[in-house]
């Protein structure tokens, strides 16, 4: 007669059982963090390891490939645990999920642009922009939030390129006034990105498309102060082919 042997997820005490998904977790085995962890926070409803385990938890589950129910969990805890000792990591590890999950970000940028695209495109990284941005506002002096100001530079830049993208796109298919509206987006939200002087650029050419030669002209007076090198000063047709990310700091740090 053959018995089944019971899951140790479900007989361990709680400390004996957080050891266990911690171990798995500290040795990259992720799934079965995951299913530890979870066990736990089932049988025990409360307390200090179930707090913890719920971090734990949404760590494993964004490691182990599954943003979503990571995005979810770690949202839960933001929610049930607002003062909690490590709600900045909350907050910052919500800001990776989302980081990561614009995986390819750069390689669409670099790609010739032949559709306009909806700023839905970018979702995520919006997303994650946001996420460090609160991290930041709330938790200024916290550990991860360096690091997280470091990100949302990388992810401005590349929101911005991707307006230009857009913006270079009507600005050859004629559509000036989408391309004005793209450009003035980034010079309004984006000011500090370098893709700032090519917008100032596309504006002037999209106001000339228009037969707006005022505001041209005041437009390109202030990409002159503010960028005199800039190559549209010099050529008037700029730019010939669509823009590639090549302003975009590179992000090197670490998750």
């Amino acid at each position: 007669m053959f018995h089944h042997k019971r899951d140790t997820n479900d007989t361990l005490p709680v400390d004996k059982l957080y050891a266990k998904a911690h171990d798995s977790m500290e040795h990259a085995d992720y799934s079965a963090a995951t299913k530890a962890y979870q066990r736990l926070i089932a049988r025990f409803p409360s307390g200090d390891y179930n707090e913890q385990a719920q971090l734990d938890l949404a760590y494993s589950q964004y490691k182990d490939n599954q943003p979503d129910d990571a995005y979810s969990t770690v949202n839960r805890f933001i929610k049930t645990y607002p003062t909690h000792k490590h709600v900045d990591y909350a907050y910052y590890l919500r800001g990776l999920i989302n980081f990561d999950r614009t995986g390819g970000a750069m390689e669409r940028l670099l790609q010739r642009s032949n559709q306009a695209q909806s700023r839905r495109d970018q979702g995520y990284n919006l997303k994650s922009f946001d996420d460090f941005s609160e991290l930041s506002r709330r938790f200024p002096d916290s550990a991860y939030t360096a690091d997280a100001r470091q990100r949302m530079i990388y992810l401005r830049n590349v929101l911005a390129q991707f307006e230009i993208n857009v913006a270079e796109f009507y600005l050859r298919n004629n559509a000036y006034v989408a391309a004005a509206d793209r450009s003035q987006y980034v010079i309004e939200h984006y000011q500090q990105a370098p893709q700032t002087g090519d917008a100032l650029a596309i504006l002037t050419r999209s106001y000339l498309g228009m037969d707006q030669k005022n505001l041209a002209d005041q437009t390109r007076q202030v990409l002159a102060l503010n960028y005199p090198d800039h190559p549209y000063l010099k050529d008037p047709k700029w730019p010939h082919a669509p823009s590639i990310l090549r302003k975009a700091i590179p992000f090197s740090g670490h998750h």
